[in-house]
């Protein structure tokens, strides 16, 4: 009776995952055929999918994809013969390769690129998991990009010039403005970036050290359930510091996947005794059964000055109708405790940020509302596309009012970023490794996973092996303190309240770049 029951279930289930597919099929097609005036395609495009927080841990893995052996030689044999020459004039930089100004120089491109995802469909994962939590999924590593979480968190430190700037200036009010720049340009290079970063495990670290742009930087993996990455960077002229710990909290939407960054940001300016707090907006990924994938971030970041009670208010807007003026919008307003309006924010995430007089901002705001107003009225039909023609960064879709001052310009990605996972220049150095390095960082750090390593080498199937060898040692050890009651201690982070904010945070507990490495881990 039982097995009988659970084949009506399993069928049940089979024919309503096929309707929700079918449904979001045809909900594509229609949105296609109004907005270009063509009639529908039965076409599902298969396409890539970016989670940077699944855990690769599931009990459940998923059959059939657990090596991923299988991929596009054609396709990939194209992508090798198109960056060919350029992989050949620039070559990866070896150890104590030097500019002229005495500054180490960073390579420009992988060692491979990217394999072809094209013979492979998120979907045809995620509606064997209906009804399993979403953390609880395994993706198979052809999903991935080459870079742990924690290098994706790094990430953040790419427009530090950003903090330099403000740390330079007189007047809160600029300071303000240069802190919501580095707020904004913290998640621009998620753009296009559908690739999944590979889960840290737990101990796991990451260092970052970049003189030409006045930083280093240490993380660690502090908890595995749930997954919280701890970060701490600080200026090298001893400016700044910027501290906080992100735990990605998931929702599946059904044709969209969201990841809403639980954490705070706390950066401090030590030369103007200026702490700063915010949260970052919520990502989402689009299209997930049907149809290119595409990334929106949206939600309100409100940056709060801790010292003179002041704080900027900045709208990652959502676009539902895919106008191509509107996507990716960032609005807002500087205001002092009184909630004075002291000046306008606007631009795009994925392009600029410009400050200008709050006045001016509402005039325009009000003219550009009556426009559409009449717009609507007349029934003229808008300028929206599929999220498969978006623009990308560097088209320059922001209207620049008149008496704005530019506040920050997203640096265009190299010529090779397609191939190499749409990585940025910053990205693609974020896993170099050279042999004085080797020698000097703690062996928990992620340039030393085998997997990520096999991965960037282009190695698909002992990158997939080495991961699930991972896996299993870390549960593994986990298994094993569970049964001799030991609790994980954390090595370079404790859990305490935020200086600022009060709410428990992850705070660093120095002595790393002693480099006493003891009794660390053996985590791969």
């Amino acid at each position: 009776v039982r097995n009988l029951k659970l084949e009506h279930e399993q069928e049940k289930n089979k024919i309503l995952s096929e309707a929700l597919e079918t449904l979001a099929t045809e909900h594509h097609e229609l949105e296609q055929s109004l907005v270009k005036g063509s009639p529908p395609l039965s076409i599902i495009s298969e396409e890539q999918f970016y989670d940077a927080v699944s855990d690769s841990e599931s009990e459940k893995s998923l059959s059939g994809f657990e090596t991923t052996t299988a991929y596009s030689l054609e396709d990939s044999m194209d992508s090798k013969d198109t960056i060919t020459s350029s992989m050949s004039q620039e070559k990866v930089c070896g150890s104590g390769e030097l500019l002229s100004n005495g500054i180490k120089k960073h390579r420009t491109s992988l060692p491979s690129p990217m394999f072809s995802r094209n013979d492979f469909s998120i979907w045809s994962i995620l509606r064997k998991c209906i009804g399993m939590e979403l953390s609880k999924i395994t993706m198979p590593v052809i999903f991935n990009e080459p870079l742990s979480f924690l290098q994706r968190l790094t990430e953040y430190m790419e427009h530090t010039y950003l903090i330099h700037k403000a740390s330079s200036l007189s007047s809160t009010t600029e300071r303000m403005q240069c802190v919501a720049a580095f707020a904004v340009s913290a998640v621009a290079s998620q753009w296009e970036r559908t690739g999944k970063p590979f889960n840290p495990l737990l101990g796991e670290t990451y260092e970052l050290i970049r003189d030409d742009l006045g930083f280093r930087l240490l993380s660690e993996q502090v908890s595995h359930h749930p997954p919280i990455s701890a970060f701490y960077a600080e200026g090298l002229n001893n400016d700044f510091v910027f501290h906080g710990s992100i735990y990605p909290k998931l929702k599946f939407w059904g044709k969209s996947v969201e990841a809403e960054p639980k954490g705070t940001m706390t950066l401090e300016l030590l030369e103007h005794n200026e702490a700063y707090t915010w949260t970052n907006p919520t990502c989402c990924v689009h299209n997930i059964i049907v149809g290119k994938l595409w990334i929106e971030q949206y939600g309100n970041v409100e940056i709060t000055n801790h010292n003179v009670s002041a704080f900027t208010c900045l709208k990652f807007k959502e676009e539902k109708h895919l106008e191509v003026i509107k996507l990716h919008k960032v609005e807002g307003y500087i205001q002092d405790k009184s909630k004075k309006k002291l000046c306008a924010l606007y631009g795009k995430w994925t392009e600029c940020l410009y400050s200008v007089d709050p006045a001016t901002f509402e005039a325009y705001k009000k003219n550009d509302k009556k426009n559409a107003e009449e717009k609507k009225s007349g029934k003229q039909v808008g300028n929206t596309e599929e999220p498969d023609e978006m623009p990308l960064p560097d088209s320059e879709s922001v209207y620049v009012i008149p008496g704005s001052t530019l506040l920050w310009k997203i640096t265009p990605r190299p010529p090779n970023s397609a191939q190499m996972y749409n990585f940025t220049s910053f990205a693609m150095a974020l896993n170099e490794l050279d042999k004085e390095m080797e020698s000097v960082i703690p062996k928990t750090d992620c340039r030393l996973r085998p997997d990520i390593r096999a991965m960037e080498n282009g190695e698909i199937d002992l990158a997939s092996e080495e991961k699930k060898r991972l896996e299993e040692k870390q549960r593994t050890a986990r298994k094993n303190r569970s049964k001799s009651e030991e609790d994980w201690k954390t090595r370079w982070f404790h859990q305490g309240p935020n200086p600022y904010t009060g709410t428990q945070d992850w705070l660093y507990s120095g002595n790393y770049w002693d480099r006493n490495y003891f009794n660390l881990p053996d985590i791969y």
